[in-house]
């Protein structure tokens, strides 16, 4: 959390910014994906005011007892990050073969499971791939039972499930996907349980051609935001989440500035959460900040044009 002093055609004041703000850990210092670097990662965010929550995958017994050494002393929220086990592990909610839905549906209820038992509250996962157009619809279907089954799960052991958006086209090539066709699962979901969300994130609207303004047709559909770049290569565009301001990097102070302001306008209540990753030569911490600055430097820009 962190405020902002304004001056402004005699007037003055100190400006909270809206959100908590949160930090996807693992994407921040991948050494800890590998169990490596637990405390120093949870120290560092924990000691940071700026953070009021950190993001992270599913941490062993062990690893978890580390990060619990830091969480009895810091006031530091954790929401677990199911993303991997979609992505890195090839568990998939919309499978069209039935029992590898219903073996993906336990995998993630057994991690909300251990999440809630660990006193984690939240929790954000994704779709597993796109099939193409010919079974789009029937993986939809798929997708939206097997949420349906997990969010059951979630609501009677107090978690709050996100789900996030990734590319259809170029990088992960992920079910959800559009906005629009993602609204229309939620439609569905958020009739029935109160504890959905949708995880909407800046560096993904490149690769779906969206942009901040098109949030307004998720209005009270969205669960949690998060922020960062899509890398252009010579390749085409990949969701590689490089810091603010590296070669390649779409996204910035503008782009933020005016996701805060449509955030305001559609009254948003969750976190927004920073997914940066270091390119090779860069300290973790090197990410981290200049994400901060960009945060910080968007809020004053939005302040000074709406004040």
């Amino acid at each position: 959390m962190f405020s902002v002093y304004i001056k402004k055609k005699g007037n003055e004041g100190l400006f909270k910014f809206p959100w908590k703000i949160s930090i996807v850990g693992f994407m921040a210092n991948p050494a800890t994906l590998n169990g490596c670097e637990i405390r120093e990662t949870f120290e560092t965010i924990a000691n940071d005011l700026f953070f009021d929550a950190i993001e992270i995958h599913v941490l062993s017994d062990e690893q978890w007892k580390v990060a619990e050494t830091v969480l009895t002393s810091k006031p530091l929220t954790v929401i677990s990050a199911l993303q991997p086990i979609i992505l890195m592990q090839g568990f998939n909610p919309n499978s069209l073969n039935e029992d590898e839905r219903k073996k993906a549906v336990q995998v993630l209820k057994d991690a909300i499971k251990k999440s809630a038992e660990r006193g984690i509250k939240s929790a954000g996962l994704c779709t597993g791939p796109d099939p193409g157009p010919e079974n789009r619809e029937a993986a939809k279907d798929a997708l939206v039972k097997s949420m349906k089954e997990i969010l059951s799960f979630a609501k009677k052991v107090g978690v709050f499930v996100s789900l996030e958006m990734f590319d259809r086209d170029y990088d992960k090539k992920l079910l959800l996907g559009p906005l629009d066709e993602a609204v229309e699962i939620a439609k569905d979901l958020k009739d029935e349980f109160d504890n959905f969300g949708l995880l909407w994130d800046l560096s993904h609207a490149p690769m779906l051609h969206e942009k901040p303004e098109d949030l307004g047709k998720a209005k009270g559909y969205l669960g949690h935001i998060h922020v960062g770049c899509t890398k252009k290569t010579d390749d085409g565009l990949k969701d590689w989440h490089p810091g603010f301001y590296r070669p390649g990097a779409i996204n910035g102070i503008e782009d933020v500035k005016e996701l805060i302001k449509v955030l305001n306008e559609i009254e948003y209540k969750g976190y927004i959460g920073f997914e940066v990753k270091p390119e090779q030569g860069q300290m973790w911490q090197e990410v981290v900040n200049a994400a901060k600055g960009v945060m910080y430097t968007a809020y004053v820009k939005y302040l000074e044009e709406n004040l």
